[in-house]
């Protein structure tokens, strides 16, 4: 791909806007005056430029002028059409991408030119040596995350130099459009057939050591990424969120929550240009944090680099994979686990009994306090407490205190109210709360004699 500034000649009118070197986005619209998006990744702005609006036969003649530079020069590998749609074509000009857009498909004529205005090395992000080291070593699978503009792509491409030519790896991309800036050596594949899962079947056969994979959207996107990571292809992708954790969440239920860390160990967020932060992604077996020893199980570690400070936990919990945070154990509601199987607790304990739990609050690993209205404590306790002893055994054998929620803080008690009935005064809340085991269709409803609140 070609550098900095490296483009055949443009029309002068177009030409004249990219000449603030710092310019990085053209926006041109019909009946709109022209807009340039300009300055460092740490400070953009967008300006008006002043002069003509442009109107929709000029802009039709700037996008037939463009087609005709990319036909005149179609011996240069940088300049080529992208994508060509009913209403869009995307071309590569040199070092420029050129999105034109037209009705039907947009409902006015636009031209959007975009130009990368840094080029960056990897020594330039000031990386600690362990970071450094993490990221020669092309058999990961990693994540560089971010919101738009954030300088993902720049820091992508630093990493493929990087490896290009410093580590001697063999790198290539998968690109929908293609779109970085990378060494000349580095081949970039585009979809093939229109199918990035096809892409990837060439990948394999052309042995590369690493794999840039920009744009990682969609959940197939997630999928294929799965797939060529574990053939054993050190991988790359760059993907948008708004944190670290966002971008591992996404992988939930797109791959098995025991291959997750082979998938992904390293997970890199940027924002404005430099480096957030870095999480690390290893399996182990053993209790969640805040369980007891008996409930073993895989569990993904997702914690800060260096540091190694623990974050998050992955886990299956029940049909569900739970992400909690580890940090702020205690407090109101125990321990990040506990709050989570209170949960579940609350949802199971609703749906067995068809009488609305509004709250649960786990006391210990083996009983909790469970929240119903007042008009429904002696349909869920039973006569003689027969319908509780029925549900602690359907739960486990958790012992449950059954109490009226007028008993929780009145804080609580209006965040439920807001929660459960949209926004509807306490009345109607408390009236509906107490009709529901009435009707609710579960499999102890109903109960003669209203029992003794608080039984344990």
């Amino acid at each position: 791909m070609a550098a900095f500034g490296d483009h055949p000649p443009l029309p002068d009118s177009l030409e004249s806007l990219l000449a603030d070197e710092t310019a990085s986005t053209v926006f041109l619209k019909a009946e709109c005056v022209p807009r340039v998006k300009a300055g460092h990744i740490s400070a953009l702005r967008l300006e008006e430029v002043e002069g003509e609006v442009w109107d929709k036969p000029a802009l039709e003649g700037l996008a037939e002028e463009l087609a005709m530079v990319v036909e005149q020069h179609d011996a240069r590998s940088d300049c080529f059409i992208e994508i060509e749609r009913e209403g869009c074509r995307i071309m590569q000009i040199g070092d420029l991408r050129v999105t034109c857009a037209w009705p039907p498909f947009s409902e006015a004529w636009e031209i959007t030119v975009v130009r990368p205005v840094a080029h960056l090395k990897l020594s330039d992000y000031e990386l600690n040596d362990e970071l450094v080291r993490r990221l020669s070593d092309h058999h990961r699978g990693v994540f560089v995350v971010g919101k738009p503009g954030s300088g993902k792509t720049t820091f992508a491409q630093a990493i493929a130099a990087h490896l290009d030519e410093r580590v001697g790896a063999m790198v290539k991309t998968m690109e929908a459009p293609r779109d970085l800036q990378v060494p000349q050596r580095v081949t970039q594949y585009a979809p093939l057939e229109g199918d990035l899962e096809k892409t990837a079947e060439v990948i394999f056969l052309v042995r590369p050591d690493f794999v840039i994979f920009d744009e990682v959207r969609r959940a197939r996107d997630f999928e294929i990424f799965g797939d060529v990571r574990l053939a054993g292809v050190g991988l790359l992708g760059v993907t948008h969120a708004n944190s670290a954790l966002e971008a591992i969440q996404r992988l939930v239920g797109k791959v098995e929550l025991g291959l997750i860390s082979q998938v992904l160990d390293t997970v890199i967020n940027i924002e404005k240009g430099k480096v957030s932060e870095v999480l690390e992604l290893r399996m182990v077996v053993r209790a969640p944090t805040g369980m007891e020893s008996d409930l073993s199980r895989p569990v993904i570690e997702i914690k800060r680099f260096p540091s190694g400070e623990l974050t998050h936990e992955m886990f299956a919990f029940g049909s569900e994979i739970a992400v909690v945070p580890v940090s702020g154990a205690g407090g109101d509601g125990g321990s990040p686990a506990w709050r989570l199987a209170a949960e579940e607790l609350k949802r199971e304990a609703t749906r067995l009994t068809g009488i609305s739990v509004l709250h649960a609050q786990f006391l210990t690993d083996a009983s909790a306090d469970i929240y119903v209205d007042d008009s429904a404590i002696g349909a869920m306790v039973g006569p003689g407490g027969d319908a509780i002893r029925s549900l602690e055994k359907d739960l486990g054998r958790i012992k449950l205190n059954v109490k009226s929620v007028t008993e929780l803080p009145r804080a609580l008690r209006k965040k439920l109210e807001r929660d459960s009935w949209g926004g509807n005064d306490l009345e109607e809340w408390r009236s509906r709360s107490g009709r529901q085991w009435e009707h609710g269709g579960g499999k102890r409803k109903g109960g003669g004699k209203r029992g003794k609140r608080g039984r344990r």
